[in-house]
């Protein structure tokens, strides 16, 4: 298993990681995996009653073409929760398999959910696409249960990403990114804002007095490293030299707390 593993049948290559971590064979992550470290966060809050909202859920590229059987285990909410509900922009939301209800929205009208329906809202690698952070706040705040959380990942403003990203035309992403992420698919790539995507744009869009903030910046494994050591180190060495707020993401989470009922 040098240069492959065995993935539901299939022969597929092995992720670039496996060769850089010594642990990643005993259950194909490594220890600094931002994914495991996410979802295990999220799955602490979960029980079997909950109405999850999977917020910018697309077409399940996450369960459907993870490598790692665990990694995909612990993002499938579908048969752990009571019911699980997916929004996405894109139409392909309608095919991901986790959902037993699928929506295709417009980013800047109402979502098709009643008011204080909701339980939790998982919203991964959606924020920094996001126009209208005031707009977004406000529905994610209408639908949300009080007591509720959102959870989100997202790279953060001042970090590596967030400046890089930030620093080229979004007309120019997909073909760096094919070289930068190998195997991310064009369809899976977005335009970007970074308007949400500080701690003080946190707080202006969800106010403290309205919600607890538990949120915190993640330097996991390396990303955008076009698979060379060399240049996989220097991004690791560079994150751990960052404070906190200069973190590569931010796991957001985020309580609505149990007085803030809507108006």
């Amino acid at each position: 298993m040098n240069d492959q593993t065995l993935f539901e049948g299939a022969t597929k290559p092995r992720p670039f990681e496996a060769g850089i971590y010594k642990e990643f064979d005993a259950g194909q992550f490594s220890r600094k995996d931002c994914t495991v470290a996410f979802y295990t966060r999220v799955d602490a809050l979960l029980n079997p009653t909950v109405t999850l909202l999977n917020l910018g859920a697309g077409r399940g590229a996450n369960i459907v073409a993870d490598y790692s059987s665990y990694r995909r285990k612990i993002q499938t909410f579908s048969g752990r929760v009571a019911k699980v509900i997916g929004l996405d922009v894109d139409p392909a939301v309608e095919e991901n398999p986790d959902l037993d209800e699928a929506y295709v929205i417009d980013p800047s009208g109402k979502y098709p959910l009643l008011d204080e329906s909701i339980d939790i809202i998982v919203s991964d690698h959606v924020l920094e696409h996001v126009d209208d952070p005031q707009g977004f706040a406000a529905e994610i705040d209408r639908v949300l249960k009080p007591g509720g959380w959102f959870c989100a990942r997202t790279p953060t403003k001042w970090g590596y990403i967030g400046i890089a990203t930030r620093s080229i035309p979004n007309s120019l992403h997909v073909r760096l990114l094919s070289r930068l992420q190998p195997q991310r698919k064009a369809e899976d790539v977005f335009p970007t804002r970074y308007r949400l995507n500080s701690i003080s744009d946190l707080r202006d869009a969800f106010p403290p007095e309205r919600w607890r903030h538990c949120s915190y910046g993640y330097n996991g494994v390396p990303s955008y490293h076009a698979n060379r050591s060399l240049f996989f180190r220097m991004i690791d060495v560079y994150n751990w030299l960052m404070p906190n707020t200069l973190s590569a993401k931010f796991h957001v989470f985020l309580q609505k707390r149990p007085d803030a009922q809507n108006s």
